[in-house]
């Protein structure tokens, strides 16, 4: 009698993010603030995706180009989107990797009824309650001002030594400018020295937007880490949370008591050899933190680049580790209630951003949780 041989095992999958498990890992139902979340692969070429507590995708967008950054709910139930543009401006080589500047608001249906383009944009846009759009684009420094900027490896710098100085901008649904801002203008540069690992192409580098209730723009600076507030009448900075309390931070958010919660990546935190995050709420007026989330073990929670850290409703915080594509919700204890990896993976094109994030991934910019009621077209 012959024996069949046996079937070889399958191949191990060599993305180490898919092997460690996807999908909904943890839930605690009677702890969870419940709701809908949203999110925007890197990689995925465009697909959006509204997820459910149970980790069911319960509704998806596909739309014309893959992300710069990422998508939100608007008030009026349509899809808020940044995608990235295809223009070939490039200030510097790294720019493919966090180009943004092709936005599009879009129907549950998918269908488009705005868009607005601006190649320059990069990372962050905050769609305004009234409409209008916030974000944050680069113009080049004049050479003296240039010389200026402190800090750096001086050894990456631009051939011509010109640096990219961050410029915010908000327009109106006509596309038409009313307020600009300019980091050139109202920063000293030797106020906002970049860290020593970084290249000097890019000032201060702006990775996140935000607004308080009294009209102030918040603003992360990534390679000089901190936050600052800008009064939009003068420009000036009305306040600042530095680099000995975050580090190249993320996500900026104004909280009830005036505190501001952010994602605090830690790559470069003062006097910590093993770096690791943590979602930081902290008092720009006297630099208390007023509450923080990390891992128990500290290093099981990092996100070098990219993350958000959110307030829901019923006190909870949703954390995205976006590098990872971990997102998880968190008690004020700091216990985990959810936690879904997504599932979705690919590779960034090859248009320079593979060059700066090579290798499958499922990392997202940001991600966003929604009660029910802002997403009043869905069916259960």
């Amino acid at each position: 009698m012959s024996v069949s041989p046996a079937p070889s095992p399958p191949a191990a999958d060599q993305t180490t993010l898919r092997r460690r498990g996807v999908g909904l890992t943890a839930l605690d139902a009677a702890r969870s603030a419940g709701g809908y979340t949203l999110f925007a692969p890197q990689t995925g070429g465009g697909a959006v995706y509204l997820v459910d507590i149970r980790g069911e995708v319960v509704h998806r967008w596909q739309m014309p180009v893959r992300p710069g950054r990422d998508a939100v709910i608007l008030p009026n139930g349509h899809l808020g989107y940044n995608g990235s543009h295809p223009d070939p401006f490039r200030p510097y080589p790294a720019w493919p990797l966090w180009r943004g500047g092709d936005f599009y608001e879009a129907t549950p249906e998918g269908k488009i009824v705005w868009r607005f383009e601006d190649p320059r944009h990069h990372h962050d846009a905050r769609w305004l309650d009234n409409g209008d759009l916030l974000y944050a684009t680069v113009e080049p420094l004049s050479a003296e001002l240039s010389a200026r900027v402190a800090g750096g490896d001086p050894r990456r710098d631009a051939p011509d030594g010109i640096v990219q100085g961050d410029v915010i901008r908000q327009v109106n649904r006509q596309g038409e400018t009313v307020w600009r801002w300019a980091a050139g203008d109202h920063l000293p540069p030797e106020d906002y020295p970049v860290h020593p690992i970084f290249d000097r192409r890019h000032w201060p580098f702006v990775n996140g937007l935000g607004e308080t209730r009294d009209g102030l723009v918040l603003m992360s600076l990534r390679v000089t880490s901190g936050i600052i507030a800008v009064d939009r009448d003068t420009g000036a900075v009305a306040w600042r949370i530095g680099a000995d309390r975050l580090a190249q931070q993320h996500t900026p958010i104004e909280m009830a008591d005036g505190s501001i919660l952010c994602f605090d990546n830690g790559n470069l935190r003062p006097g910590v050899t093993a770096p690791f995050s943590r979602a930081v709420q902290v008092d720009p007026g006297t630099g208390r933190t007023v509450w923080e989330y990390a891992d128990p073990l500290k290093p099981a929670f990092f996100s070098p680049y990219m993350g958000s850290a959110q307030r829901l409703w019923n006190g909870n915080t949703f954390i995205c580790e976006s590098a990872f594509g971990r997102l998880f919700e968190v008690t004020p204890e700091g216990d985990v209630v959810w936690e879904y990896v997504i599932p979705f993976f690919g590779e960034y094109p090859d248009d320079g951003a593979r060059d700066f994030a090579a290798g499958v991934q499922n990392s997202v910019f940001r991600a966003h949780r929604y009660e029910a009621a802002q997403i009043p077209w869905l069916r259960p």
